[in-house]
């Protein structure tokens, strides 16, 4: 048996669901395009779908107590429909990729104990600094579901490629549990059923051997997943597991389905692994003052873009990804306490700034690419990335809302 990772029970969309309207894009995407999510909206046109149990981001405004009622009448009414059927083990995920790559994933729900999204030493570690004015309304839809739709990725660190990979070769033999074309461009996803599952459970966790940790990291780090995606659905599924065990008996706390959280887990060695930058779109601001502060912050043999509707320009800074990412962003936070009228967006797509930006206006600031090879080196010995500070793929590129687990008894 295996400490931290478990085969989830997981519920599917039946057969009578249209799936390419069911799944839809993580609710972190395309935060300044209200377009895309009239178009998604249109295109769902009142089929039952993830996009009624979610409330995206670009909407996280307004009457929100009514946002998050509807989300879980949504649910609960999806629960009686007996729209989901239930799976159990763990799920083969073949997802197409902009340029056409494959990326694959292996579906397992793992120990919410074993993560924090602080930097502290666990074996789920955080990689970004989370956005915590974003978690209590995260928080508290979770706190009144039953089912939770994550869209977490956690990065497993197997040079070899020797766990997933080894599984997808043999992807002709298992049985196929859906396959679609995801809406909006998506691209085609497929899910497998593996067996042995806790075979695989136990070869994953066995690559925290300390042995193999000091091999890697030259102590044993004890770090087994680094998050990829989904920091502050993490975070927020943390947060409230810590309030409800507090009301539980041990043995309830034990095995309680809010426990463990769904995550696709995914070799940052494996195909489709394109780290993208993470854009700041800023409104309001004083232009020259702004760039004057940021040029004084930033000095260095590299570049950062500053994009603007006369076109782009470029500002000296420090050829290292990360320095530049974190001092950017140490001063955009220092800025936006002394302006409090200027505001920022976080745009997932060199294209799509420079289209917000062409309509609405603004200042973007075009980050540099962290490498995908420096991840799980910085996360040991250097800590949490800044907040926004890397996306796997573009925007179309990221989880869609699909499989359930249960998060109450």
């Amino acid at each position: 048996m295996t400490n931290i990772l478990k085969v989830p029970q997981i519920l599917l969309p039946n057969q009578t669901v249209d799936r390419s309207k069911w799944a839809t894009v993580a609710c972190d995407q395309f935060c300044a395009e209200p377009e895309y999510w009239k178009r998604l909206e249109n295109f769902v046109d009142g089929a039952p779908s993830t996009l009624r149990l979610v409330v995206p981001e670009i909407f996280l405004n307004g009457n929100m107590e009514l946002k998050i009622n509807a989300v879980h009448k949504a649910m609960n009414d999806y629960i009686k429909q007996g729209l989901l059927t239930p799976y159990e083990g763990l799920i083969l995920v073949e997802r197409e990729v902009s340029g056409g790559c494959k990326r694959i994933g292996l579906m397992v729900s793992f120990d919410l104990d074993a993560y924090d999204w602080r930097r502290v030493r666990v074996p789920v570690r955080a990689t970004e600094d989370t956005l915590i004015e974003r978690l209590p309304i995260r928080v508290e839809i979770r706190s009144k579901a039953s089912l939770e739709f994550p869209h977490a990725i956690l990065l497993v660190e197997d040079r070899q490629k020797e766990i997933i990979e080894t599984l997808y070769a043999n992807k002709d033999s298992y049985q196929k549990l859906y396959e679609f074309d995801l809406n909006m461009n998506g691209g085609k996803i497929t899910g497998y059923a593996v067996p042995n599952p806790e075979d695989i459970l136990q070869k994953l966790e066995a690559l925290l051997d300390p042995s193999l940790q000091t091999s890697k990291y030259g102590d044993d780090a004890g770090i087994l997943f680094a998050v990829g995606d989904g920091n502050h659905s993490l975070a927020a599924a943390k947060i409230w597991w810590d309030e409800l065990k507090n009301s539980l008996t041990p043995a309830q706390r034990e095995n309680h389905p809010a426990r463990y959280m769904l995550a696709e887990v995914i070799n940052i060695y494996g195909s489709g692994m394109n780290f993208q930058p993470i854009h700041r779109l800023l409104y309001n601001t004083d232009g020259e003052d702004f760039l004057k502060g940021l040029r004084h912050r930033l000095r260095g043999e590299g570049s950062l873009g500053i994009v603007t509707s006369d076109g782009i320009k470029y500002i000296e800074a420090p050829q290292d990804a990360a320095t530049t990412i974190k001092l950017t962003q140490e001063f955009i936070e220092d800025y936006l306490k002394e302006n409090t009228g200027v505001k920022i967006e976080y745009v997932h797509s060199a294209e799509h700034l420079n289209e917000v930006i062409a309509e609405r206006g603004g200042m973007g600031l075009v980050m540099p690419a962290f490498p995908a090879s420096s991840l799980f080196d910085y996360v040991v010995n250097v800590g949490n990335l800044p907040k926004k500070a890397f996306s796997i793929g573009e925007p179309e590129d990221k989880r869609y809302y699909l499989e359930a687990k249960k998060i109450v008894y």
